[in-house]
Parts: C-alpha cells; structure tokens; sequence
C-alpha cells in the first residue's frame, strides 16, 4: 500500500523539489569514527527521505555495521565490495514498512565508491537497512549482475568524508561475511533542513 501510494504521486511531488536547495548530510557516527554522507534528494527522493524518517525516530540509535563483502573472496559471479549496517531490530527490520524501488536507470546514479545504497530482497522491499559501496561496482547498478532481477538497488548519496574508515571496517575479521567485532553506530544525525520534497512524500502516504 505504501509503495503503490508513493508511486502514484510521486510526479506531484518531484515537481515541488527544489534544484538550488541546501544540501543535506548524514553524519554516522561509529565508535571508530564518523562517516558522512551527502544525501541526493533530488535524484532519489523516496530513498532519501525514508532514510531521514529513520534518522528523526532515532531509529539508527545503537545500530552496527554487520556485514562486509569483499571482492577478492566473494564467491559471486558479480563480486561486490560493500559494507551493511543494520538497526538493532536486524537487517530484516520490518520498520515503517517497505519502500518503492528507485532504480538507478530513473535516478541517473550509480554505484561508484562511497555510494549509500538501500538493501532489499526482491524490487520495492527495502526499509532500514543500507551499505556502502567501497569501490566502484556497477553491478550494483540496473541491468547488474548482482540482484538475479537485474533491477539493481536504489543509490541515493555519496560519502564526503571517511571512505577510508569505511574501507577499513570492510578489512575486519569476519566469518561469512558477518563481522567478528561488529562495528557500533552510535547514531546518525542530520545536518542540514529536512528537504521539502521528504513532506510532500508524506503528504503521499509515506507515513
């Protein structure tokens, strides 16, 4: 219900974003350092702005980067190098339900380095949980590899600061690609207005 609503008005709302608004980022906080991140309403505004709504219901309190893949061991034929983080109700959070899908064929963006990026299962089932990308990996991207749909998953920003940090928590010890130790998000927090367009997505349903 939620994803059909939000796709149903979506035009209305792109229509209202505004292309000289202020830029909003995402400072995430680990105990190894912080990582921010500059959010692209814009492109992706249902990616954005549900990551936002997780932010403001403090949500991401206490979460954790869990789970890092490496390219060079990833027994896929479409390796990946990625970094996932989760809230404490886990990666599989049913939160405040599953969003639509905004494929980088729509969104113009791709997966390079230093993408944030939703996780999902099949296409418009994401909710919490997101990763970075490391390097650049478009099979990340629609029409990839990675996703047996080819669908891709939904970028919707970029870190400006601390790649490398993110880079490092991808070299930790791990079993099956779940961190021994994993690394704890204290919080995420906003810098920056909340873009017009996140009030209008609620307006759609998005709430």
């Amino acid at each position: 219900m939620i994803v059909a609503t939000l796709m149903t008005g979506l035009a209305a709302v792109l229509a209202l974003a505004d292309p000289v608004a202020p830029p909003v980022e995402a400072v995430i906080r680990t105990t190894r350092g912080d990582i921010v991140v500059a959010l692209d309403p814009q492109a992706a505004p249902i990616s954005t702005c549900n990551f936002i709504r997780y932010i403001q219901a403090d949500r991401y309190r206490d979460a954790r980067f869990f789970r890092t893949v490496v390219r060079e061991t990833n027994a896929n034929p479409n390796p990946i190098d990625v970094i996932q983080a989760e809230t404490t109700a886990g990666s599989d959070d049913p939160g405040f339900g599953p969003i639509a899908l905004e494929r980088t064929r729509d969104t113009g963006l791709s997966h390079v380095a230093g993408t944030i990026s939703m996780a999902r299962d099949g296409p418009d089932s994401a909710t919490s949980s997101f990763f970075i990308v490391t390097q650049d990996t478009p099979s990340l991207d629609f029409g990839g590899g990675r996703n047996p749909d080819g669908q891709g998953f939904a970028a919707f920003g970029r870190v400006t600061e601390g790649l490398e940090l993110a880079r490092t928590i991808q070299a930790l010890p791990a079993t099956d690609e779940q961190i021994t130790s994993p690394v704890a998000i204290a919080n995420i927090e906003l810098r920056g207005p909340v873009p017009a367009v996140c009030g209008a997505l609620a307006g759609q349903g998005a709430e």
